[in-house]
């Protein structure tokens, strides 16, 4: 991936590995990513709260408190992009960090350049969302379907990566049965993934909007 220097990403990291830190670090600043780690959860939190960041990579065995205590904290007062980097690929702990808003999930090992990918297609997305004007988007009724954001009657809803994937794919199908299948995000997804996600958008909508056909998938049935 090249290096565009009138691009360039700001990212918080909380990893307490300070040599894996500087290693990621040394190798995101040549890919256009700047990186200021914290090894403490609540120095990071005071760092969060107090400056600008793009996005933030996230570990999970952290001093102070887990990562997933972490990110339901920084979920009360951020939408930041987040991708948990964690040694932690266990299933559950991946269906939990979803549960708490996560946006990306990369267990541990994993190579540089899919990190730089996944970092750059979220944050890519939230600028998008920043400076596209709606007159561009497409209008769905009470949903209004924007440059990587969904207004419900005029207002966005608070959506993470996956959650706008997911609802955008209904809504442009309103109607239709959507298999479970057909909503899996990439390969690091699966149908309990999906599950999750839909659970937490029937949160932030009416939740009769995304009709569940048992066994099969969901349906979009708002106007």
């Amino acid at each position: 991936m090249e290096n565009n220097k009138g691009d360039r990403f700001k990212i918080l990291m909380v990893e307490d590995d300070l040599e894996l830190a500087e290693i990621l670090a040394e190798n995101l600043n040549r890919h256009g990513i700047d990186v200021v780690n914290y090894p403490l959860p609540s120095t990071a939190l005071e760092a969060l709260e107090r400056g600008e960041f793009d996005g933030m990579i996230l570990d999970l065995s952290l001093p102070e408190m887990d990562g997933l205590e972490l990110l339901q904290k920084i979920r009360q007062f951020s939408p930041i992009p987040i991708i948990i980097s964690s040694a932690r690929g266990e299933l559950e702990d991946k269906i939990e960090a979803f549960k708490r808003e996560a946006d990306d999930y990369l267990p541990k090992p994993y190579h540089i350049q899919e990190l730089v990918w996944r970092l750059r297609r979220l944050i890519g997305r939230v600028r998008q969302k920043e400076t596209k004007s709606p007159n561009r988007s497409q209008n769905e009724g009470d949903f209004f379907i924007g440059e990587g954001e969904i207004l419900y009657r005029g207002e966005p809803l608070p959506l993470t990566f996956g959650e706008f994937q997911i609802l955008s794919k209904l809504i442009k199908n309103r109607g239709r049965l959507i298999p479970k299948e057909e909503l899996i995000l990439g390969w690091e997804s699966n149908l309990k993934s999906v599950e999750v996600l839909i659970s937490r958008i029937r949160k932030k909508i009416p939740k009769e909007c995304i009709e569940t056909i048992r066994g099969i998938g969901y349906k979009f049935v708002c106007k």
